[in-house]
């Protein structure tokens, strides 16, 4: 049994514990996710509450059938669309690991130079780390196409950094 559906058991018993700790484990990833499409930490972080509101809110009719973060991800990223200014529009994004500076900014204008569609898997795999598998059922796509929009990703990426030239 997964630690996941033991959780949501909990939650459904009115266990305060299993709910912070449910909050607790989903709140940075989910941080994370929508910083990346909100520009605005304040904002960023009032997106995350909605999704556990409305995760809590139809949490007695919520069926576990595999993974709550994907579940989670669906949530969060149809806020994020809503939130969205401009049509194609990214934030600045927590990428702290990265050196130096410049750097950071040539990825977030390189990203933002991705047509939507490829935003949204190149933000999942290679920012949060989701499986192709799980970027599929979180989008709606068959995995061929997530195999494909991350190759593609890739191929522009390398253009747009200036690392290999328009194929």
């Amino acid at each position: 049994m997964d630690s996941d559906f033991l959780l949501i058991c909990r939650m459904k018993n009115g266990d305060d514990a299993a709910i912070e700790a449910f909050v607790r484990k989903y709140y940075p990833v989910l941080l994370r996710y929508c910083h990346f499409h909100i520009k605005n930490q304040a904002d960023a972080e009032d997106a995350v509450q909605e999704v556990f509101v409305r995760f809590f809110s139809t949490l007695s009719v919520y069926q576990h059938y595999g993974k709550v973060q994907n579940y989670l991800y669906v949530i969060a990223a149809n806020l994020c669309r809503d939130s969205y200014r401009k049509p194609g529009e990214l934030p600045e994004s927590p990428v702290e690991e990265m050196e130096p500076v410049n750097l950071r900014l040539d990825v977030r204008e390189a990203l933002a130079k991705l047509p939507p569609e490829l935003q949204e898997v190149t933000i999942l795999f290679f920012f949060q780390e989701v499986k192709q598998k799980e970027i599929a059922k979180i989008l709606g796509i068959g995995l061929p196409l997530v195999k494909y929009r991350i190759k593609r990703a890739k191929e522009l990426l390398a253009v747009y950094l200036g690392t290999e030239e328009m194929p």
